[in-house]
């Protein structure tokens, strides 16, 4: 097969203007599959990473008895409570009415802090194989995913993948007979050019491909390598789809407004004193910062 060459993305998207009439339901309405008990901040930090970086509503499936943690940790989103094995996991058994609520919603957010099982890995075959879905997928949805054989096969959704370098790993393994390369842009191109997804490979300069374009980041900083941060960028791309950018470019602008909201904590904190919970809390900042939005003191 010959070679696509890969054109470098150097600008970035801009999110469409917010009209005068709006509703909440104009800025995406996102559902997030993730937690388990042990796991419900997982769950969290993404949704709520989702509704500050814009998305109009978010709903979290999760297990049911990890909801009311996942409820309490913030009211602005709602909850769907789902079956759960003998571990605390989702076990399936609600798959209808999970399939109901992703009929109902405009983007998936699939994977924080779910755990492993052979049903869980049936739930995300299902899922992908969706047709009309976008879907962003990350942590234990990736390995999940990587026991499945041949699932580029069988998905029809719109796929985002978001690998740390482990999880990499184990997705090449699932797709290839040959050996991971060593270069990161390599690893991610051939990953998206396998699977037609867009792949965000996490770690120093973050590399996002699709089958005709790559990206390389310019954002971030070693005080982001906290537990939760992958969960909170999952929750960030997703939201930016919900408003209308395409998959490549909300993955895109969501690693750099990711990396720059953790260099401004790290300004605030320090690199070692930086958790996930607060590049929330700088998303409002960096997103200001990308746009240019001056404050509105207009009473």
């Amino acid at each position: 097969m010959k070679a696509t060459k890969m054109q470098q993305i150097t600008e970035l998207a801009k999110l469409p203007s917010r009209p005068a009439d709006s509703h909440k339901g104009t800025f995406g309405r996102v559902l997030v599959v993730a937690g388990s008990v042990g796991m419900a901040g997982a769950a969290a930090l993404t949704a709520k990473a989702a509704l500050r970086a814009g998305a109009g509503l978010v709903q979290v499936a999760t297990a049911k008895s990890a909801l009311p943690t996942v409820a309490a940790i913030e009211p602005c989103y709602t909850t769907l409570p789902l079956a759960e094995d003998i571990d605390g996991k989702i076990s399936g058994k609600d798959k209808q009415q999970l399939l109901e609520a992703v009929d109902a919603c405009d983007v998936v957010a699939v994977g924080p802090g779910l755990g492993t099982s052979p049903l869980l890995q049936e739930l995300i075959g299902t899922i992908i194989s969706q047709k009309n879905l976008r879907i962003v997928i990350d942590g234990d949805g990736l390995n999940n995913l990587a026991k499945l054989t041949k699932w580029p096969e069988n998905a029809n959704a719109d796929i985002v993948l978001t690998p740390h370098p482990g999880e990499m790993k184990r997705l090449w393994r699932g797709l290839f007979d040959k050996p991971l390369p060593d270069d990161r842009k390599d690893q991610t191109i051939k990953l998206a050019q396998r699977s037609s997804a867009v792949i965000s490979l996490k770690g120093k300069a973050t590399v996002v491909a699709d089958t005709q374009k790559y990206y390389i980041n310019t954002t971030g900083n070693p005080g982001m390598a906290t537990g939760g941060s992958g969960d909170v960028l999952t929750g960030i791309i997703a939201a930016l789809m919900g408003q209308g950018l395409d998959s490549l470019n909300a993955a895109v602008l969501g690693v750099y407004i990711h990396g720059l909201a953790g260099d401004i904590a790290a300004e605030k904190f320090g690199q070692i004193s930086t958790i996930a919970t607060d590049l929330i809390d700088y998303l409002p900042q960096a997103f200001k910062t990308f746009t240019g939005e001056k404050n509105d003191r207009r009473h």
